[in-house]
């Protein structure tokens, strides 16, 4: 199938949940299948390795290093034996448990400050395979992300820039090329391609955004992010032909220049956006994209917080119920992934579970009971 032809289906039959415990190392061919897209009846949807619609629900920021805090209770030693693998099947366990069907992004914020902002490590090859469940992958090529202080911006037509993005191809996707349960590869977190923060004024953006106001500037945007792209997109297939490209996750909330967009739509295969406004802002800001590239879309980041009394951040779960039902509407959106964190840490002051595990039931709850209505929503399609 070609990369850029999305297949559109009358009708197949027998599609239903992919369940994340389900064996998908082949279909009757006995060759490995991956996840695809495909447009049916005028609606974008994943299609799971074993043949099922698939809508992706999905939770970012899942890092144990909050239950190793000095002031802990053992807990990582005494319940998990200080094993990664015990922890992350028991992750898994609760996501499901709590109908979320994808692990959206791992890295979380543990540190923020003015002059170092990091996130925690990617996970491994091994990690994903004690997980065992659909996951969306991010690759280092660069780090102009908008919360990003310390690295400086690179120069895309260095060869050290195409050196380094082949490295990072080879590291990462040479180890993931082969596994079922990998949907695709995320690039960037919020670029900063034509914007900054208020946080970050010293590094700067890629361009400056007076550029956008003159054909000559916009022309040198479309040279640059075309290099970008397929430098990246090149690397990739050079090490795996089987997974989808998710791009970068473009801050829906600060200026996106259109020729940017433009320039990656033939070396990516979704139109991937970090939102946190309004349900409705959420929901049009992924249809205005749609429409100017045709491209399928996901909600890779969003969520809707408001402030406890102990300075720590609470999902306003109507919010979240709201947002998914309008996404269901949404023809050309494939997935939504709650910005979490599975575990708060002290950094992002955001989580499910607090760092002794203990649980927040609204929250669980109402979360969980909108997962379930998408579940059954795509079941019934």
């Amino acid at each position: 199938m070609d990369r850029k032809k999305f297949i559109t289906v009358l009708g197949l039959s027998g599609m239903g949940l992919f369940l994340p415990t389900a064996n998908i190392s082949g279909l009757s061919t006995g060759k490995k299948q991956f996840f695809k897209i495909v447009k049916i009846n005028g609606r974008f949807f994943l299609i799971a390795p074993n043949n099922k619609k698939f809508f992706s629900i999905g939770i970012n920021h899942i890092d144990s290093a909050s239950l190793r805090y000095v002031e802990g209770n053992d807990r990582w030693d005494t319940v998990y034996s200080n094993s990664h693998k015990k922890w992350l099947k028991h992750v898994a366990r609760e996501l499901q448990d709590w109908n979320f069907n994808t692990v959206g992004w791992v890295q979380d914020v543990v540190v923020k400050s003015e002059t170092i902002r990091r996130h925690s490590k990617n996970f491994t090859y091994e990690e994903y395979q004690w997980l065992n469940m659909p996951y969306c992958h991010m690759l280092p090529f660069a780090d102009f992300h908008q919360w990003e202080v310390e690295t400086r911006n690179p120069d895309f037509f260095s060869s050290g820039f195409e050196d380094w993005c082949d490295y990072v191809a080879r590291d990462h996707c040479g180890r993931l090329k082969d596994d079922p349960n990998l949907i695709g590869y995320f690039y960037l977190d919020c670029p900063t391609w034509v914007h900054t923060v208020f946080d970050n004024p010293v590094k700067g953006s890629i361009f400056d955004p007076e550029m956008l106001k003159t054909e000559s500037g916009r022309r040198e945007i479309r040279k640059t992010a075309t290099k970008y792209y397929k430098l990246t997109f090149d690397a990739i297939k050079r090490y795996d032909t089987n997974h989808l490209i998710l791009g970068d996750r473009y801050e829906a909330s600060q200026p996106i220049s259109e020729d940017v967009i433009q320039a990656a739509v033939p070396y990516i295969d979704v139109l991937s956006f970090q939102h946190f406004g309004s349900s409705e802002k959420i929901v049009a800001n992924l249809q205005y994209w749609h429409n100017k590239t045709g491209l399928p879309t996901l909600l890779a980041d969003f969520s809707h917080n408001k402030m406890t009394p102990s300075g720590y951040l609470k999902h306003k779960v109507e919010d979240y119920r709201k947002t998914l039902q309008l996404l269901r509407e949404d023809s050309s959106c494939i997935g939504s992934h709650l910005c979490g964190a599975f575990i708060a840490n002290r950094a992002r002051k955001k989580g499910l579970l607090d760092e002794n595990e203990n649980s927040d039931m609204e929250q669980i709850n109402a979360i969980s009971q909108a997962n379930l209505n998408t579940k059954k929503w795509i079941e019934e399609l």
